[in-house]
C-alpha cells in the first residue's frame, strides 16, 4: 500500500471520531458479565460465618480468613501460613512494602529515608505501575534486560551481590508485563540463591498472572518461596497476587506470601493502620472460587486467546512488511509486547492518539517512561470487543506504516 493510499485510510478514521482503547489491560464487560453467581454467593445472615466460625461482617481476622488463604496458598504454591489476605489491589500492597521499607527499615535495618541513594532494578519492558512506586520515592531505576527466559541474571547479580545501596528488584515472573515472558527453572532457582549486599534486598515478586493461561500448552512456574526455603533466603521475597482480573477488578481479594518472620513484622505494622480488611469479600470469592476457579478461568481464556490470536494476524503481517518490527506469542497474561523500527515508538503513539487510538504511551515500559531506542509499545488487547479490536489494529497498522 503506498503512502498516499495510507493517509487516505489514516485521515477517514480521524474525521470518523471513533474513540478506541488499547491502553490498559482491563478485562472485557463479558468476562465481567460470566460473574454475575459472586453478587449472591452470600444471601442471609447465616451465611457469613468463615470455616474457623468467625462472624465475617465483624471485627478480627486480620490476615484474612482461612478459605481465603487457601485460595491464594494454592494459586502461589506456598503454605497458608505464608499468605496475608488484603483488598482489591494487590498494588497497593506492593505500596506498603516499599513504604515500609523507606519509613521502618527491614530486616533490622536503618530506614531506607536515612541511607542515602536507593537505588531499585527494574527489568525492562516492564511494569509501569511498578517503576511509579520507586520512582516516587527518588529511588534511582537500574534497567535489567528481560531476556526469553527472564531477567538477565548475570545483571541482577552483579548490581544486587555487589552494591549495598541495591534494595531490590522488580518481577512479574509469569507471563511478564509487557513481554509475556515466564521465568525458567533456572532463573527462579537463581532468584532464590541470591546472596545479595544488602541485608534490606528484597524481591518484590508479582506474580499477577499465575492463572490466566489461555492455551492447552501453559507456562509453568516453580514456587520461589519453596526453593528459597530450601537455601534460607526466603526473607528475600515478597509475593503477590489478587483476584483482580479472576473476578473483579474493583470489588475483589488480594494477597502477600511471605516468611513467618516477615509476616509477623508486617503484620505489627498492618494491624497500626486497619483493623482488617473486607471479610465478606474474601468469604463470597473463596466459596465461588474453590468450586469453580479452573471453570472460570477456561472461560476468559477463551475471550482473551481469540483476541490475542487477531492481534497476531496483523502483527505477523507487519513483521513481514516492516524491518525491525517484532512481537511476542505469550501463552497467556493481558499483553503482546511489540518493538517498532527504533526511533520511531513515540511517533507511533501520537498518530494513534491524533486518530482516536487509545495506546500505553510509548517510554511506559521503562522507568521514568524513557526507552532508549524509542521502540517498545505495550499493547493491552484485552478490554475491546473483537469487532473494535479490528478497527483497532487496522488503524494502529497503518501508524505504523505511515511512522
Amino acid at each position: 500500500m503506498n503512502k498516499c493510499d495510507l493517509e487516505k485510510q489514516y485521515n477517514a478514521y480521524k474525521a470518523s471520531g471513533t474513540i478506541l482503547d488499547m491502553s490498559r489491560g482491563k478485562p472485557a464487560t463479558e468476562q465481567l458479565d460470566n460473574l454475575s453467581p459472586l453478587l449472591t454467593e452470600i444471601k442471609r445472615n447465616s451465611e457469613c460465618y468463615s470455616e474457623n466460625g468467625m462472624d465475617c461482617r465483624n471485627y478480627g481476622g486480620l490476615d484474612g480468613i482461612p478459605e481465603a488463604k487457601s485460595i491464594f496458598a494454592n494459586i502461589l504454591g506456598v503454605s497458608s501460613e505464608n499468605v496475608v489476605v488484603c483488598g482489591n489491589s494487590s498494588l497497593n500492597i506492593m505500596y506498603d512494602t516499599i513504604s515500609n521499607g523507606y519509613a521502618f527499615g527491614l530486616n533490622g535495618c536503618e530506614p531506607w529515608s536515612r541511607q542515602g541513594m536507593v537505588k531499585f532494578l527494574c527489568p525492562v519492558p516492564g511494569y509501569d505501575r511498578h517503576f511509579a512506586i520507586t520512582s516516587l520515592f527518588g529511588f534511582e531505576s537500574v534497567n535489567i534486560p528481560v531476556l526469553k527466559d527472564g531477567p538477565d541474571m548475570e545483571l541482577v547479580r552483579k548490581y544486587a551481590e555487589n552494591d549495598p545501596s541495591v534494595k531490590g528488584i522488580w518481577c512479574v515472573p509469569k507471563y511478564s508485563n509487557p513481554t509475556g515472558v515466564t521465568f525458567s527453572d533456572k532463573v527462579v532457582k537463581e532468584f532464590a540463591a541470591l546472596k545479595p549486599a544488602a541485608k534490606d534486598f528484597i524481591v518484590m515478586w508479582d506474580n499477577a498472572y499465575a492463572v490466566h493461561d489461555f492455551n492447552d500448552t501453559p507456562d509453568k512456574l516453580l514456587s520461589v518461596l519453596k526453593e528459597a526455603q530450601e537455601r534460607g533466603t526466603q526473607d528475600l521475597f515478597y509475593i503477590y497476587t489478587s483476584t483482580s482480573k479472576i473476578t473483579w477488578s474493583g470489588a475483589g481479594i488480594s494477597c502477600v506470601a511471605m516468611s513467618l518472620a516477615n509476616k509477623e513484622r508486617y503484620l505489627k505494622i498492618m494491624g497500626i493502620k486497619t483493623i482488617g480488611y473486607d471479610k465478606l469479600a474474601m468469604l463470597r470469592h473463596a466459596r465461588m472460587l474453590n468450586e469453580h476457579l479452573p471453570e472460570i478461568m477456561r472461560g476468559h481464556g477463551d475471550i482473551i486467546r481469540a483476541k490475542f490470536e487477531l492481534c497476531y494476524k496483523y502483527f505477523a503481517k507487519l513483521e513481514r512488511e516492516i524491518e525491525g518490527f517484532d512481537f511476542s506469542r505469550p501463552n497467556g497474561g493481558y499483553f503482546i509486547n511489540v518493538n517498532v523500527p527504533a526511533g520511531k515508538a513515540k511517533r507511533v503513539v501520537s498518530l494513534a492518539a491524533q486518530a482516536g487510538l487509545k495506546i500505553t504511551p510509548a517510554g511506559a515500559t521503562f522507568p521514568d517512561g524513557i526507552d532508549p531506542e524509542d521502540r517498545n509499545i505495550r499493547i493491552a488487547p484485552t478490554y475491546p470487543s473483537l469487532r473494535e479490536l479490528e478497527d483497532a489494529l487496522r488503524l494502529f497498522s497503518i501508524c505504523v506504516l505511515l511512522a
